[in-house]
């Protein structure tokens, strides 16, 4: 890739990073937004409603990429890439200034779930413009400019987890609970800001502007994907499932252990933080060979040790026969095969007309389904059987169903590459 290649990836990357830190910094502090927004005798029943508003976020994601789709296929990635930012920047900062439940009533629970649906609308059409685009800048290495995509999301994710341990460590629970968990929002706000102007510098993705040159731009995009391409949605919908409940997982330990198994605040964080060091580097490394060898082998492996590993990692972490930190180590490097794999597919199988809302329908759909609701069904089994351990079956589910999608992927693959000049002739990785 050539400089100006890596300049557009990284600023498309770093705005994706930030955003991601506004959307995750919730889970963070879900336990203490549960006791604030909506107060309960039982702790674990506000915990669980914090998690349900949590997934708020995640419902309101495929209007949002259905929207902002609409116009990224018809007008331009670039316009969607600067109005998502700056919109999300106001929603977390707004959630950082809401007055609480004691102080408003039921009008700051109501407000505190229309900011997270502001939150997830914007999302949905962030990350997948941000994976259109730049599959469009670097076409033949698309694999790897995604996974440097989501490279930067997991340092957002990083960055959150890392305030969320500094705060537990410079204030008491007390001082958290009463105002500390504010600080996340107020300093995800600013980062936004930033990271909107340095979006203003971006320019239009080239191949997008030559195939709308050539072909014309989709009048309903969203209707194109549904009646031509159905199939590929379903692929790219379950292929997506294993990375986005493990995702689901990861981004609510530091509320599910505490709570759940009893893990102090600062052992849950620091084992996430662990877990996303290690998926990062590896998502990056899987991401480089996903354009060198066949994508579908590399989902068939990462799938089949998410389901062999996954309730050995949630007993282990009850039963506390090993550390956690090693522990979430060997279960981030087993989740980076998938992960720095199925983005790309998910981008790979849909054409550049519109690409935008083929992966922004089925990331979205997928994210939703199996990443929104995780948290919830992880404490609900926890919970209901009496066995932490058993938020594992989730996981396991969402391998399987990647599993079995990733054997129909070479039907609907190479996407990417088909779309080039006829001066460029390449053979489709499957």
């Amino acid at each position: 890739m050539s400089r100006a290649d890596w300049r557009v990836i990284l600023l498309a990357s770093l705005g994706g990073a930030l955003e991601f830190y506004d959307f995750v910094i919730y889970g963070q502090f879900a336990q203490y937004i549960g006791r604030n927004f909506f107060p309960n005798d039982d702790p674990t029943v506000s915990l669980i409603v914090s998690f349900s508003v949590f997934a708020v976020g995640y419902f309101a994601r495929p209007l949002g990429g259905i929207f902002f789709s609409h116009i990224g296929d018809r007008l331009g990635r670039r316009r969607v890439l600067i109005i998502t930012i700056l919109a999300m920047s106001a929603a977390t900062t707004g959630i950082g200034l809401l007055p609480t439940y004691a102080q408003w009533g039921v009008t700051a629970s109501v407000l505190l779930v229309l900011l997270r649906i502001v939150q997830g609308f914007c999302l949905g059409g962030e990350l997948p413009g941000a994976i259109a685009y730049v599959v469009e800048t670097a076409p033949r290495r698309s694999g790897f400019s995604v996974g440097v995509i989501f490279f930067c999301v997991n340092t957002g994710v990083a960055l959150a987890a890392l305030l969320n341990l500094g705060v537990h460590e410079m204030l008491t629970t007390e001082e958290i609970g009463a105002w500390g968990w504010r600080i996340g929002f107020l300093v995800g706000g600013g980062l936004g800001v930033v990271s909107f102007f340095l979006r203003l510098s971006l320019e239009e993705s080239k191949e997008f502007a030559r195939i709308r040159a050539v072909a014309g731009a989709s009048a309903v995009p969203i209707a194109e994907v549904l009646r031509h391409h159905t199939p590929a949605v379903v692929v790219g919908v379950a292929v997506l499932a294993v990375t986005a409940g493990f995702n689901g997982l990861l981004f609510a330990m530091p509320a599910f252990l505490p709570q759940a198994m009893g893990y102090t605040a600062f052992t849950a964080i620091a084992a996430q933080n662990v877990g996303l060091a290690v998926i990062s580097v590896g998502l990056l490394a899987v991401a480089w060979l996903s354009d060198r060898v066949s994508r579908k082998a590399l989902t068939l492996i990462g799938t089949v040790l998410m389901m062999l590993l996954s309730y050995p990692f949630f007993d282990a972490l009850e039963q506390r026969s090993m550390n956690p930190l090693v522990l979430f180590a060997v279960i981030g490097a087993a989740a980076s095969i998938c992960a720095g794999t199925v983005i790309g597919v998910c981008a790979d199988l849909f054409p550049t007309r519109i690409r935008f809302s083929g992966v922004a329908l089925s990331y979205n759909l997928g994210f939703t389904l199996f990443s929104g609701l995780a948290p919830v069904i992880a404490a609900l089994l926890a919970r209901n059987t009496g066995v932490a351990a058993n938020a594992a079956y989730f996981m396991i589910g969402c391998a399987f169903l990647a599993f079995v999608a990733a054997l129909f992927m070479h039907r609907f693959d190479g996407r990417i590459l088909a779309d080039l000049a006829p001066a460029e002739p390449s053979t489709p990785n499957t």
